[in-house]
């Protein structure tokens, strides 16, 4: 599936069915009167957070959405149905924002939350209505009131509890796969990662989000490499995984890129809790990665953990640290049942 987190779309609600002028006319029946029904009221366009989503793929595809009419009313007191509203399903997570792309309309946060984007148009009054004592044959009815049409952004940024970040070829993807059921592509060239990646980890019997990001390079502010598109993806989470490689030409100067990067972004995402951790520490000598250990930590003005997705060495502390700091993540069901399961580096298939 194709991940897609911005999409425009069209919505319209039902127009109001238009009232009915008629009389009753039979035989045997001397004063028949007005019998005109009300028109129906107009469907609503209302939109949903749902389960089982992670991308608006389905906003590529179809980009108008519109809500029924309402009936006309008819003679013999008959009403017209009122027209049948339309939901868009959307994932949790999902931004509303006005044609403007500022005016931010709803913010969906959590699952089953709905909001009415356009209200249907209410129906009109058949001459039925109108009758009273001083009118007693009135000839006429209101039409139905019409929808409202709307143009709208729909922006999602994926709900995380932990955000990895760094430079292309830091290490992400490999980690994530590593401590998650998430089969991120793995290669061993730049932007091998293009869209997002979560992934469950289970640690303690503790469970918490991990999101990959794609890796920023200097200048993703100003729209170099993949830019910052990506990075409204980690505004939601509580606190951010730092890799840096190891086998980089200075780990001090590779981190104060990223950071400089989350720095010039405006979500205010250099004022999260940050971890930072030397990544792919099994391929560098000893007194290279003390080199690198002592840069990180002059630059970061904290010592780094260190660690190897590949091989799993120092992936437990770092698993521990985030839990640390995100604390209230829902506790997943074997922590509940009391059998809480270290985690443990998984064993290679084939």
């Amino acid at each position: 599936m194709k991940f897609l987190d911005e999409a425009k779309v069209y919505i319209r609600s039902g127009d109001g069915g238009n009232g009915c002028v008629a009389f009753r006319r039979e035989k045997f029946i001397e004063f028949g009167g007005p019998s005109g029904g009300n028109g129906g009221r107009g469907g609503d366009v209302i939109i949903e957070s749902v389960d089982g989503l992670n991308t608006l793929i389905d906003y590529r595809y179809q980009q108008h959405f519109k809500a029924q009419k309402g009936g006309n009313g008819m003679g013999k007191d008959r009403h017209g149905a009122n027209g049948k509203s339309i939901v868009l399903k959307v994932p949790v997570g999902t931004q509303v924002f006005d044609e403007d792309r500022e005016t931010l309309l709803h913010d969906f946060t959590e699952l089953g939350e709905t909001f009415v984007l356009a209200k249907g148009g209410n129906g009109g009054f058949g001459n039925a209505h109108f009758k009273s004592s001083t009118n007693r044959a009135p000839r006429n009815a209101n039409p139905g009131a019409p929808g409202e049409e709307r143009w709208i952004w729909l922006r999602l940024k994926l709900i995380a509890d932990a955000g990895l970040v760094g430079l292309p070829n830091a290490g992400k993807s490999t980690f994530l796969s590593v401590v998650s059921a998430a089969r991120p592509k793995i290669a061993d060239y730049p932007f091998t990662t293009l869209h997002p990646q979560l992934g469950v980890v289970n640690y303690g019997g503790r469970e918490f989000v991990l999101a990959d990001i794609p890796g920023l390079i200097e200048g993703a502010h100003e729209g170099a490499g993949l830019g910052d598109r990506f990075l409204g993806h980690v505004e939601r989470c509580r606190v951010l995984l730092h890799l840096i490689d190891a086998t980089c030409e200075h780990a001090g100067k590779a981190y104060k890129t990223v950071r400089t990067e989350l720095e010039a972004y405006a979500g205010q995402l250099a004022d999260k809790i940050e971890i930072v951790a030397l990544n792919k520490i099994d391929a560098v000598a000893p007194d290279e990665l003390k080199k690198q250990k002592d840069r990180l930590n002059r630059a970061a003005k904290k010592t780094p953990l260190l660690l190897s997705g590949a091989t799993g060495e120092g992936v437990p502390d770092a698993l521990r640290a985030l839990v640390d700091v995100i604390g209230e993540a829902p506790v997943s069901n074997k922590a509940k049942g009391g059998q809480a399961e270290p985690w443990a580096t998984p064993v290679p298939q084939g």
